[in-house]
């Protein structure tokens, strides 16, 4: 199935908006990783004034070019990859990162990054790109984007812990300031 791009937009914001921030909007529970079943999400949908087939949501799980979205092993539930503002436990096994990951953000918000260094603010995690281009392009969403570079090597030998999601995207609880240098 192939869905117009207008269409695949509204879908993948419904979903991030119910899987990720606020599922008892449409009256589902998500589990403690953030699972719900497939059919009680699309009836929930669907009672709620937003009807989306099975193949519209297979459309937008696979094409997805962030890979927000993943099936269960049988394809029976459904949650976002990653950034949860609801306490989800994603089951993420610690791992070694890269030796410098990115973090893209605008110009207005280094003041308080220099001061308090990356926070997550509303979600359970800061989120970190593996390339420049992920990150420039996530920076770029709220304005002209700044690219920082994260000492990821040093601050995992400082005893910080991360995860990479499903979808490619380095968690961490916090970034202190001492471990970011401006790039660009």
């Amino acid at each position: 199935m192939t869905l117009d791009a207008k269409r695949t937009v509204r879908v993948s914001k419904t979903l991030s908006r119910v899987l990720r921030h606020d599922p008892a909007s449409v009256g589902v529970t998500l589990d403690e990783a953030g699972w719900v079943a497939v059919d009680t999400l699309l009836a929930a949908l669907a009672r709620h004034g937003t009807r989306i087939s099975r193949a519209e949501l297979d459309h937008v799980v696979e094409t997805n070019n962030k890979r927000r979205f993943a099936y269960s092993e049988d394809g029976s539930a459904i949650r976002a990859s990653q950034g949860h503002s609801v306490a989800v436990d994603l089951g993420l096994a610690a791992t070694v990162p890269p030796p410098a990951l990115y973090h893209g953000t605008t110009g207005r918000n280094l003041d308080a990054i220099y001061r308090e260094g990356l926070r997550p603010m509303a979600r359970q995690d800061v989120h970190l790109s593996a390339d420049t281009e992920t990150a420039v392009r996530v920076g770029s969403r709220h304005g002209r984007p700044v690219l920082l570079l994260v000492d990821a090597a040093a601050m995992a030998a400082a005893g910080h812990e991360f995860r990479v999601s499903a979808n490619g995207v380095w968690l961490t609880d916090r970034v202190p300031a001492e471990f970011l240098s401006l790039l660009a």
